[in-house]
């Protein structure tokens, strides 16, 4: 018999992806609003969001006093399969249209420009 009660305490994805998730719906979300959707602490999602940054798949710029973030849809998955799908793939399958992304192009420009005020 299926439990209910047991799969509201565990998840499909990853915090990783979940963060990842989260960024795509709205990528001006402050570390302490995705920790708080996610259940997770701030620091854990600190340490999140800084793994997907230094892995690539997401790019952090400043934007006043607060961070948005990009993702990297083209980005593969981390999985040793050469045929895994780019992560803009997953993320348009489990966020349908609600998607809210930039052409990668557009990144690089704004991220460059980041990096250039620097």
């Amino acid at each position: 018999m299926l439990n209910l009660w047991a799969m509201e305490h565990w998840s499909f994805l990853t915090n990783h992806a979940r963060v990842l998730l989260r960024i795509a719906q709205d990528p001006g979300a402050r570390l302490r609003d995705i920790a708080a959707t996610l259940g997770i602490t701030e620091r854990s999602a600190y340490g999140i969001v800084s793994d997907l940054t230094a892995a690539g798949y997401v790019i952090k710029l400043k934007d006043g006093r607060r961070n948005r973030y990009q993702i990297q849809a083209h980005r593969p998955l981390p999985e040793p399969d050469s045929r895994a799908p780019a992560i803009g793939d997953v993320l348009a399958v489990l966020l349908g249209a609600d998607a809210k992304q930039e052409p990668a192009s557009e990144a690089r420009t704004t991220a460059e420009t980041a990096e250039t005020a620097e």
